[in-house]
């Protein structure tokens, strides 16, 4: 019986979850008007791709997609290589005022990141950064949550297996390649996962920092396609499904690391 309502429980909750993503889905392919219909339409009575070409034709929805997707990208991959040699040198490596440095990027966790934005605007202002791809960039190349995450990660790995391969001639480099990464894969992808999904969606920065609408990142394009076509809800829908893709993708294609990198336990001596 416990299992029965159990399942129960967990049917109407998955389909409570399901319902508006369907019918998301569902708008998309409807014609213009067919949403706002009364009573209501779950399924279109026919499939048009009107409202996608509209998107990637007259409003030039491609060109942000494609910016984001370069910029989610190249932020994922900076991101967890200065990351991961940040977090391994505070886990294994000794230097003065270690801790001290640590603890005090810890108290700057709790800094919102809306109140650094305007001295951070300033800065990249002054070197000529702002209207570019480098704004996003720069401010996406370490991150102190990714740093703390990965330190903790690298405290389990035993040092007698860093001593070892020292011992057999590897380099400090060769070591962070050839060992902490491999070891670290599950955390990695983890931790790629969370940036992808925090810059493909990250909307106030690009906003401030990018002012060319052909440099717009998809969630800046589509907020002023919205302010446009608020009476428009089959356009609306489209551009939601176009902006969860990649989204849905990158986690169905890395799912079983990420799962792992949430699950998974220390590396005993």
């Amino acid at each position: 019986m416990k299992k029965l309502i159990l399942y129960i429980f967990l049917i109407v909750t998955s389909a409570m979850t399901l319902i508006p993503f369907v019918w998301m889905l569902s708008a998309s392919f409807m014609a213009d008007g067919k949403a706002s219909v009364y009573p209501p339409v779950f399924f279109p009575t026919e499939f048009v791709l009107d409202q996608y070409t509209h998107l990637l034709t007259r409003l030039n929805v491609a060109r942000s997609f494609l910016n984001s997707i370069l910029l989610s990208t190249i932020v994922t991959i900076i991101y967890l290589f200065f990351n991961s040699m940040a977090g391994y040198a505070f886990a294994k490596y000794r230097f003065k005022g270690k801790n001290k440095l640590f603890s005090l990027l810890l108290v700057n966790m709790i800094v919102p990141s809306q109140v650094t934005m305007l001295p951070l605007f300033l800065m990249l202002k002054s070197v000529g950064l702002i209207n570019t791809y480098f704004a996003i960039i720069v401010t996406g190349l370490a991150n102190i949550f990714g740093i703390f995450l990965i330190r903790q990660h690298c405290l389990s790995i035993p040092d007698s297996l860093i001593e070892a391969a020292k011992m057999d001639g590897a380099t400090d480099f060769q070591v962070y390649r050839k060992i902490i990464l491999p070891l670290a894969l599950p955390i990695l992808v983890t931790l790629g996962i969370i940036t992808f999904l925090g810059t493909w969606n990250d909307f106030l920065w690009p906003l401030i920092a990018l002012t060319d609408e052909s440099m717009y990142t998809l969630p800046v394009a589509l907020s002023s396609l919205m302010l446009e076509h608020t009476r428009d809800p089959e356009l609306m829908m489209a551009s939601s499904v176009i902006t969860i893709i990649p989204v849905i993708i990158v986690f169905l294609v890395l799912q079983r690391y990420y799962i792992k990198g949430i699950m998974m336990g220390s590396v005993k001596e």
